[in-house]
């Protein structure tokens, strides 16, 4: 099983930026996926997570309004559009994945099995 996540980058204070995590080696639609990030420093948090059709989602605090999960079943790739980004969105995000049922979404880490490696995101004042 592998999950790749990319588009990460060094940006300005409200900009934004999409990042991806493809998947191999797993039924895709069969899988919850989940963002965290973690910023130096810090504990991983987590950020948002979709269930196995796209039809749920949940975020944190800090990401509602700015942030969007999405996923492409077809591509078994899955997205988050971060906009208005500020300095202390920057983190290596990373992207998790679990088996589920229909609706599920997961928001702690210890919940899912399976991990990317993560993308920088760098926001710069």
């Amino acid at each position: 099983v592998q999950l790749q996540a990319s588009g990460g980058g060094l940006v300005q204070a409200g900009d934004s930026l999409k990042l991806s995590c493809t998947v191999s080696g797993l039924f895709f639609t069969n899988y919850a996926l989940g963002w965290f990030r973690q910023a130096p420093g810090k504990e991983r948090e987590f950020v948002a997570a979709i269930n196995r059709s796209g039809y749920n989602t949940a975020y944190v605090d800090f990401a509602k309004g700015r942030f969007t999960i999405s996923r492409d079943n077809a591509k078994n790739t899955m997205y988050l559009q971060m906009n208005n980004l500020r300095p202390e969105d920057t983190a290596a995000y990373f992207c998790a994945a679990q088996i589920s049922g229909t609706g599920s979404t997961y928001n702690l880490d210890w919940q899912y099995r399976y991990w990317g490696q993560g993308t920088l995101v760098t926001v710069s004042s």
